[in-house]
């Protein structure tokens, strides 16, 4: 043994470190969570990997000659949906009843989570037609929009956007039936993998389309109509955070943007406070926005430095 390997051994086999005092230091500190969980009866979160699984089979579900299996044929088609969304279904049941559980303090009310997160699901997989419907008017909107995109199959595989939108509006039905949990673990799986920001929170009309969307944040309360065009680093963000005395925030106010039908928002775009965009208006690119914008205007980087905005 070298005399190098010698030493690193020596200083191993001593224990150096020191991890009864670590490891009891990392006990104080996450006592107070544990204690919260176990007075609620809850043993196991929420699982990010198991939404992943579920949203990849919900993929396959919505879209299964794209994301299905490839030896699909038109008559199995339908056999692979109905057996793919019930074991899927079988699994959000449990994920729906680990958030519930947050939500309770006592036994007795615990013993209603198993039917109520199954309601919940059943809820949900009633709205997926609703979804897929409105996710084929943002894939059309996507190619129809983009000079670059050379077919409805390039648009749904490859766009970040379809990617993040498709995300969002299982999130946002998720958000309604009352698991913010859930919801926020499936934008923020969609965020880490196309670095787009939107809260399940965020209501999003027909025909929405992201354009390259890195960088592009959508906050909680944000309100977009329909045929709304966004690219890449567009902000729709709050002002401010209004407190209370206790100097903790208020919580649940509408702080974010209303952005009304057919309004384009150009790359680096911030448009703070519960401001509305006016129908059909065009957000030029690193414009910064905390006011109203009348329907049909033309925002450039000097008119937003004006007191006031006139129709183009």
């Amino acid at each position: 043994m070298s005399a190098h390997r010698k030493e690193d051994h020596d200083l191993l086999t001593r224990a150096p470190w020191e991890l009864d005092l670590v490891v009891a230091k990392l006990r104080a500190s996450r006592a107070g969570s544990q204690k919260s969980r176990r007075e609620k009866g809850v043993h196991e979160m929420p699982s990010r990997e198991a939404l992943q699984t579920i949203l990849d089979a919900l993929f396959a579900v919505l879209f299964p000659a794209h994301f299905g299996r490839p030896d699909l044929s038109d008559e199995g088609i339908d056999y692979f949906v109905g057996h793919t969304l019930d074991a899927t279904l079988r699994e959000l049941h449990v994920q729906v009843q680990r958030e519930l559980q947050f939500d309770v303090s006592d036994a007795g009310q615990r013993e209603g989570i198993r039917t109520r997160a199954f309601e919940l699901t059943r809820d949900f997989a009633s709205r997926l037609p609703h979804v897929r419907a409105m996710l084929e008017e943002d894939i059309q909107a996507a190619f129809q929009g983009d000079p670059a995109a050379k077919s409805i199959e390039e648009v749904r595989f490859c766009y970040p956007g379809i990617t993040a939108i498709t995300h969002h509006r299982l999130a946002h039905e998720l958000y309604l039936l009352g698991t913010p949990l859930l919801a926020r673990i499936i934008a923020e799986l969609a965020h880490s993998a196309t670095g787009i920001d939107i809260h399940p929170g965020a209501e999003i009309g027909e025909s929405f389309f992201i354009d390259h969307g890195t960088g592009v944040v959508i906050g909680e309360t944000a309100l977009i109509g329909n045929r709304v065009r966004l690219y890449q680093a567009v902000t729709l963000g709050a002002k401010r955070f209004p407190v209370e005395e206790d100097g903790t925030l208020v919580k649940g106010i509408a702080r974010h943007p209303i952005v009304e039908d057919e309004v384009v928002i150009y790359a680096g775009a911030t448009i703070l406070g519960r401001i509305t965009i006016g129908r059909g208006s065009t957000i030029g690119g690193n414009v910064w926005l905390t006011r109203d914008v009348p329907p049909g205007t033309n925002v450039t980087q000097a008119l937003a430095r004006s007191e006031a905005f006139e129709r183009q």
